[in-house]
């Protein structure tokens, strides 16, 4: 027995020497192999729960059925960080002429927040002339000359509010649903939502322009606890669309094709040991930038485009602009993605350094030509009735102004202005109304979740059922607020 026993042990001893360091983490107890690897791929989405009746296609970015009809296929995000000044643009305050100069009413300053001002501050006049154009006789701007040509195509939200005072938290309240990272942005649940028709590119592509990248960066951007798939892809305005696309010199595309397939065969291995949503999306990721390879540069050669398009945008081909931007923004729609961001900064005119008088009109001279040129463009090509078309910042800005000069206004959340053109919006129409000083909402006003909601019903999804289960509850962009627009709805 005693012999037996001492046989047994040495088997025992010779196949623990047997088994390698990986694979006793891959076969011990509870699956520690497996929830390592989770947590390697994942990052901060370990612990996800897998949505209810949730069915991966191979492709994680395939077109996916609506929760209804759709108005729109695809959006345009024209997204001005920093905060425009909807009393400088698009919504007049004759008021503020009387009452330049002037304290502000107690009764307007009760119960609101600020990023800088204090007490006592002083109501400012606009300082910019206004008209009226179009059908719709909408008040727009002398800084906006070709905003004239679309007001007829563009529906005004003027009694837009949000929560958040601050650049970073308030751009992440308006792309995320929340002010804090971590949540999906607005493009990463379309896409999760209803896929992308694109085979070639990124179902969801971030463009940028402008002094400097937007506060909060690529949390703008994030898939956050949904999978990375799903995240937006940024394009570089010059050279290489992405860093390290290019092949380097002596790899032909027989060997990189040879690679893909490698690669591809050993994580399809770890997807059946695993079922691990993450690998799926790193399959595609090689896929897709083999593609890439030829479509990317095929895309960024706005050169192709003939002079009289590159004339109305006004870009430029080789140089990296929000006119440029534009330009790609309407050929990555042709091409079938689903959701285009162009964030251009920097509107942060509080004054003392970023001006009213200078940085105002330069930012407006930077965005009011090609901003215009994309919905007629959209329009001439048959494209706006299915794109969506969206112009607008994280706040609006104080009608008092800042006490140093040159001169400046303050964040403001309570009243400010946002236009949506195409994709099943009314065409030459304003909802809502601020009062006399531009200080808040008096009549059918729009907080950000409601907006949100808007998007997603006219891409055909309902944003109380797009939701997505982690850490034992159900997210939606909205969290547990918002409600469809529908007095804009054409």
């Amino acid at each position: 027995m005693t012999h037996h026993a001492s046989q047994l042990e040495q088997l025992e001893r010779t196949a623990l020497q047997g088994t390698t360091r990986r694979h006793f983490f891959q076969q011990c107890q509870m699956g520690l192999g497996a929830v390592a690897l989770s947590a390697m791929l994942r990052g901060e989405s370990v612990g996800a729960d897998k949505p209810k009746g949730s069915a991966r296609a191979r492709n994680p970015m395939a077109p996916k059925k609506p929760h209804f009809k759709p108005r729109a296929k695809n959006v345009i995000y024209l997204f001005q960080a920093g905060g425009p000044s909807h009393i400088e643009l698009f919504d007049p305050k004759p008021k503020l002429y009387e009452y330049d100069g002037k304290p502000t009413p107690k009764e307007f300053m009760e119960g609101r927040r600020f990023a800088f001002l204090k007490k006592g501050v002083k109501l400012l006049r606009p300082y910019y002339k206004f008209d009226t154009y179009g059908q719709q006789k909408a008040p727009l701007s002398e800084l906006l000359p070709y905003h004239r040509d679309i007001v007829d195509d563009i529906c005004f939200i003027r009694s837009m509010h949000t929560d958040v005072f601050n650049h970073g938290p308030a751009k992440l309240f308006t792309n995320t649903g929340a002010p804090n990272p971590g949540r999906p942005s607005m493009g990463s649940w379309v896409t999760y939502g209803i896929g992308s028709e694109s085979q070639n590119l990124p179902g969801f592509v971030v463009l940028q322009s402008g002094p400097r990248g937007p506060r909060a960066g690529a949390t703008l951007w994030s898939s956050g606890f949904l999978p990375t798939t799903y995240q937006g892809v940024p394009f570089r305005g010059v050279g290489d669309p992405i860093l390290n696309l290019t092949s380097p010199a002596g790899f032909d595309k027989q060997k990189q094709r040879d690679f893909f397939d490698a690669v591809g065969d050993l994580n399809r291995m770890r997807l059946q040991a695993t079922g691990d949503p993450e690998i799926d999306t790193r399959i595609n990721a090689y896929e897709m930038a083999y593609r890439m390879q030829t479509s990317a540069p095929e895309l960024m050669d706005i050169a192709k485009e003939d002079k009289r398009t590159l004339d109305m945008y006004g870009a430029t081909p080789g140089k990296a602009s929000y006119a440029n931007n534009c330009l790609l923004a309407r050929r990555l729609i042709e091409r079938g993605t689903r959701f285009v961001q162009l964030y251009h900064t920097n509107w942060d005119h509080h004054g003392g350094g970023e001006s009213l008088e200078k940085d105002l009109p330069l930012r407006c001279k930077q965005v009011d030509q090609a901003s215009a040129a994309l919905i007629k463009d959209l329009k001439e090509r048959g494209l706006l009735d299915d794109t969506l078309v969206v112009w607008g910042g994280e706040f609006g800005r104080t009608p008092m102004g800042e006490p140093r000069k040159p001169t400046g206004r303050d964040h403001h959340i309570d009243a400010y202005t946002v236009w949506m053109a195409g994709g099943g919006v009314k065409a030459g129409f304003s909802y809502g109304k601020t009062d006399e000083f531009g200080f808040g909402a008096i009549e059918n006003p729009v907080h950000v979740h409601d907006l949100q909601a808007t998007i997603l019903h006219l891409l055909g999804l309902d944003h109380e059922k797009l939701t997505f289960r982690f850490q034992g509850r159900d997210y939606r962009l909205t969290d547990v607020h918002g409600k469809v627009v529908q007095g804009i709805l054409a």
